[in-house]
């Protein structure tokens, strides 16, 4: 979990597909082009030995969440394109697994790669939709 700790930038990722991703979710043409375009930061910090905290800033387009929570127990988030789920984030071997069950259920898993970056991969499997977007430390 320490490994996660830090700041990271939004390095590559599939620009395509993260299109793809956030059309299932709903999300508005308008939207998807800033997401499109934003270069997000996540800051990850640890509080007690299973909370962390997870901020993301979208950039110049000027959006912010943060997630405060503890490992295995379900909370409520709001996403930056406004939904409001139920979340639960668990610790499965060297990644963090995070479900968001509901009418689109999606699922975020981060690692960290052999080569220090954090990788982040976004599915919808109902809709076959996987995204990889790679961030690198700050």
């Amino acid at each position: 979990m320490e490994a996660f700790v830090g700041k990271w930038k939004l390095e590559s990722g599939d620009t395509e597909n993260f299109d793809k991703y956030m059309s299932a979710l709903g999300v508005g043409m308008i939207k998807r082009e800033m997401g499109k375009r934003a270069t997000p930061t996540q800051e990850i910090t640890k509080g007690g030995d299973n909370e962390l905290s997870i901020s993301t800033c979208t950039g110049k387009i000027g959006f912010t969440t943060i997630i405060k929570f503890t490992l295995g127990e379900e909370f409520e988030e709001t996403t930056l394109d406004g939904r409001k789920v139920k979340t639960k984030i668990d610790l499965e071997g060297n990644k963090l697994v995070q479900t968001q069950p509901g009418d689109t259920e999606c699922k975020i898993t981060r690692e960290i790669q052999e080569d220090g970056k954090y990788l982040m991969t976004l599915e919808i499997p109902s809709k076959d939709v996987t995204v990889k977007r790679i961030y690198a430390k700050q």
